[in-house]
């Protein structure tokens, strides 16, 4: 049995082809999908011919969404998302964030990113600050960056959802102690100072 099969698509098929285009797919993608839904059938010169006007409307509408989809690449070159979610103490999230949360923050912000450009491999459970790809194309894919805060005021994290290293945290510590000691012994001094000195006449 042939490991592939030719077929014509009735239809445009996403990372497949155009509605018109006779392409080369595995044996069980034909039986299982395209051939049972009614997507593609098996390729005749007249039927080629029957979807001419189809595929080169097609081939319009492609073009338009690609010009449309370099666009939006460009813009986000530069964006960054910002994203409050509840989560325990530790940072770690009541519940997670998905493909779907990030494209619906990308549409409200402007963005039309479907869900399915948002390359995502793994739900973020946790706050911190996240690289994220966006992907229409092969050549047409972006990284923007994902900043997931808390919901409230966090101990021990700074504002882009890192934790504060403990040891800096202490020294900072240290420090403003060090301060207020100073600033209590310089008050000191200075109400010292303004006492009446007694001498000898006083006496």
């Amino acid at each position: 049995m042939a490991r592939n099969v030719e077929l014509l698509l009735l239809e445009t098929v996403e990372n497949l082809g155009l509605v018109g285009d006779v392409v080369k797919v595995k044996t069980g993608y034909a039986r299982n999908y395209l051939l049972p839904h009614g997507v593609a059938e098996p390729p005749s010169p007249s039927k080629i011919e029957q979807l001419k006007e189809q595929r080169a409307r097609a081939q319009t509408e492609l073009s338009a969404l690609r010009t449309q989809r370099e666009k939006i690449i460009e813009e986000l070159t530069e964006a960054h998302v910002t994203l409050h979610r509840s989560c325990n103490d530790q940072g770690s999230l009541y519940g997670s964030v998905t493909q779907r949360d990030i494209s619906d923050a990308l549409i409200g912000a402007g963005y039309g990113v479907d869900v399915h450009a948002v390359r995502l491999s793994h739900a973020i459970r946790h706050i911190g600050t996240y690289p994220v790809p966006i992907q229409f194309d092969k050549d047409l894919r972006v990284e923007i960056s994902l900043l997931i805060k808390p919901d409230r005021d966090l101990e021990g994290f700074d504002d882009l959802g890192q934790p504060i290293d403990s040891d800096e945290a202490e020294h900072e510590g240290d420090a403003d102690r060090d301060g207020d000691r100073d600033k209590r012994h310089e008050h000191a001094h200075a109400d010292g100072d303004d006492r009446p000195k007694r001498t000898r006449h006083d006496e």
